[in-house]
């Protein structure tokens, strides 16, 4: 596999701390400047001057609560909590840059799609066409009871609302007006050609749109989709809408079967399976030698957070482990979730007998996400490694303090990658909009097979299901 330049994303989110536990701790750390525009006009700017693709923003609606019952543990260490809107930060962070993307998560099992294609039109047209949207369907029981629908919605149905939902939104900016519906005609005081743009007339199982999209066609229409459903519905799903897939796995060779089954699905859905890019999540500690970074990598470790990692891990998964001791192998529990997760750490590591205290210490930098600990050369080394054998197109970068990691693998490891063509060097300057960058030409999205480019040839010939 020849040398390509990596897609590589900042990860974050718009809370003090996300996936790291306990990175709040850290003296270098600035993440209780997440309420300030300024630390995010800075971080975008360190990240546009060195290249990079893209910020990606996570988000969640809820919060942690599963946890010994309640959400203290996940407060106490700021666990994704308190947590603010992403999306109200990117025109402020488009306007200091020019040519850096934007991923922006957003739940559509508590949006509207008539409102979600207005926010991300407005996006699209802040930006220049720099904006993604990272479609997610939520997972917390506490965002469902508080946006008053009791319980989370069975996880089946949430993407078969999530595929109604991709029609009407595809309808809205593909199709409800015409390239040239805006003339701006003083003449005739025309602005608009009211006879240039379209009612969508959606009439559902979930949703009821039958009007115009309120906003006029942005640089990209569609965003640029990301998705990371892991489940069978989800990888189903990525295959038929996305444009590129956001995995978390622990090791190259679990991710090698995570993509393979994202290309699988693409070309179940009539979709060619390389125009599916994925990125992975990983932490990179570097410093100028190995043993330095592995210090460095213990002191970080000593930061964690035994509370707060699995408070993070009971809120993902649902799997409470405050009564267990958390020096017992959890080979000896009883309870069906617990064996659930020796299972999925055996995957990772199957010499190990993994205890709560290993799994706190093994999640507690980076989340579920793999750690590259090493000097430059061994960082390159690695990151070629899952190139390689998982088969993926970049990285979406975690951090143990924000925005040091970044800096520090600004100033360390990407020379290194540069140095071996891993890394772009500049931004090639006739791709103006995100798409453009993953993709080499055209705003717009026109991947044969994608349902969104159905949709702009007529709203009843969609390639996505219709619930009547």
């Amino acid at each position: 596999m020849g040398d390509r330049p990596f897609k590589l994303f900042a990860f974050d989110v718009q809370a003090p701390a996300h996936l790291t536990a306990g990175s709040w701790r850290n003296e270098d750390d600035q993440g209780s400047r997440y309420t300030e525009l300024t630390y995010w006009t800075d971080t975008a700017k360190l990240l546009e001057e060195a290249c990079f693709d893209g910020l990606f923003l996570a988000d969640t609606v809820g919060y942690h609560d599963v946890y010994a019952g309640g959400p203290e543990a996940a407060m106490r260490d700021a666990a994704q909590f308190p947590i603010n809107d992403p999306a109200l930060l990117v025109s402020g962070m488009a306007a200091v840059t020019e040519h850096l993307g934007f991923g922006v998560t957003s739940s559509l099992t508590y949006e509207q799609p008539y409102s979600m294609a207005r926010k991300f039109s407005t996006l699209d047209h802040l930006t220049g066409g720099r904006v993604g949207w990272n479609i997610v369907t939520s997972y917390s029981e506490s965002a469902a009871r508080n946006f008053g629908m009791g319980k989370q919605m069975p996880h089946d149905q949430r993407y078969d609302l999530a595929e109604e939902y991709m029609e009407v939104c595809y309808k809205l900016w593909e199709h409800s007006w015409r390239d040239d519906a805006v003339v701006r005609d003083r003449d005739s005081a025309t602005y608009i050609e009211p006879s240039r743009i379209r009612e969508i007339n959606h009439s559902g199982r979930y949703f009821q749109v039958p009007g115009f999209h309120l906003c006029e066609p942005s640089p990209q229409r569609t965003p640029v989709l990301f998705q990371a459903g892991a489940s069978s519905r989800g990888v189903s799903f990525a295959g038929s809408h996305a444009e590129a897939v956001f995995i978390n796995t622990m090791t190259p060779e679990l991710s090698q079967r995570s993509v393979a089954k994202v290309r699988q699905a693409a070309a179940d859905a009539g979709r060619d399976p390389r125009s599916v890019q994925v990125l992975a999540l990983i932490t990179v500690v570097v410093a100028p030698t190995d043993e330095q970074a592995q210090d460095k990598y213990e002191a970080y470790l000593r930061s964690v957070s035994y509370e707060g990692a699995l408070a993070r891990f009971a809120g993902w998964t649902g799997i409470d482990l405050s009564g267990y001791d958390p020096d017992m192998p959890l080979r000896y529990a009883e309870t069906e979730g617990v064996r659930s997760i020796v299972e999925m750490f055996s995957k990772a590591d199957p010499d190990r007998a993994w205890t709560p205290r290993q799994i706190a210490e093994f999640l507690g930098i980076g989340g579920t996400g793999a750690v590259v600990v090493g000097s430059p050369q061994t960082v390159a080394r690695e990151l070629r490694r899952w190139r390689d054998v998982a088969d993926i197109d970049g990285f979406n970068l975690s951090y143990t303090s924000k925005p040091t990691s970044w800096q520090e693998f600004i100033d360390l490891a990407l020379p290194e990658l540069r140095r071996q063509g891993l890394a772009q060097d500049g931004y090639d300057g006739s791709a103006a909009t995100l798409r453009e960058k993953f993709y080499g030409s055209g705003s717009r999205l026109t991947l044969p097979g994608h349902p969104a480019t159905t949709a702009r040839e007529g709203a009843g010939a969609l390639a996505v299901p219709a619930f009547a």
